[in-house]
């Protein structure tokens, strides 16, 4: 399903119909490689969710509306073309903080065991 760039009706009930992110940059006929949706398909989706819904006040024309969400979508996708998922943290467990590594000597693991029998 491609969006006509000039009617505008209903656009935005299509996009109930869109399942992937492939259906969605098709729909907004932008360009993209398959090899990197592929791999990021979900950080794309989640990335353009999260771009509309940092929009303060949507514009009221239809053509207009339509602008800013192709707009936000190619957006999206150009984030990951340069990138990848883990350099972009979308998902929570991306944003988790690295490990860190914390010693504990033995003789606090054991008591009563000195550290040279250890």
């Amino acid at each position: 399903m491609t969006q006509a760039s000039t009617n505008y009706d209903d656009w935005e009930l299509d996009l109930d119909d869109l399942c992937s992110a492939e259906d969605f940059l098709q729909y907004f006929d932008i360009e993209y490689d398959p090899s990197i949706v592929q791999v990021n398909r979900l950080h794309i989706l989640q990335r353009f969710h999260n771009y509309l819904n940092d929009v303060g006040d949507m514009p009221p024309a239809e053509s207009e509306r339509y602008t800013v969400y192709a707009a936000l979508l190619l957006k999206a996708y150009s984030d990951f073309v340069d990138s990848d998922a883990r350099t972009e943290k979308v998902f929570k467990v991306f944003q988790m903080l690295e490990p860190v590594e914390i010693m504990v000597p033995l003789s606090d693991l054991l008591p009563g065991v000195s550290p040279s029998a250890a």
